[in-house]
């Protein structure tokens, strides 16, 4: 193994140790992609309900590791705490008050899965272009008023 050098010292004293991908943990709540089971969104963990998709991971793989967005309210990611309690998976809460993401829940192994699809698309989702799909909302009317 090489000795680290005068300069490596005072480069990791500076800007701390080397990390690998550090704008993936940033987004992904501290691990990588190619960890990561399954994700969702913030509004995804507003949802009233659970995933079932998430549980399903749970039980599939024992020993995953679920990282939260300490950003988002205590009672509603409280759901899935309960779920990783009953499976017992770990979980970490993750406050990055320096980087803003819009993950708001990850389960991932220490291993890498490197699973195609990671986030979760609701059944209910239509694409914005397929014939008869509407935009609800004020926002969404409002992008449409303005467009024309």
């Amino acid at each position: 193994m090489n000795k680290p050098t005068v300069d490596d010292v005072l480069k990791q004293g500076i800007h701390g140790p080397k990390e690998i991908k550090p704008g993936e943990r940033r987004r992904f709540l501290g691990t990588i992609r190619e960890r990561i089971l399954v994700a969702l969104t913030r509004s995804q963990v507003y949802e009233p309900g659970t995933y079932p998709e998430v549980e399903q991971h749970m039980k599939g793989y024992p020993d995953a590791h679920l990282y939260l967005n300490g950003t988002i309210a205590y009672k509603e990611f409280s759901k899935y705490l309960k779920t990783a309690n009953e499976n017992n998976i770990e979980y970490t809460i993750v406050a990055n008050q320096e980087h803003d993401t819009d993950i708001g829940l990850v389960l991932a192994c220490s291993y890498a899965v490197d699973k195609e699809e990671i986030f979760i698309k609701k059944s209910s989702d239509e694409p914005e272009n397929a014939p008869g799909a509407t935009k609800k909302g004020f926002f969404a009317k409002l992008g449409s008023f303005l467009r024309k």
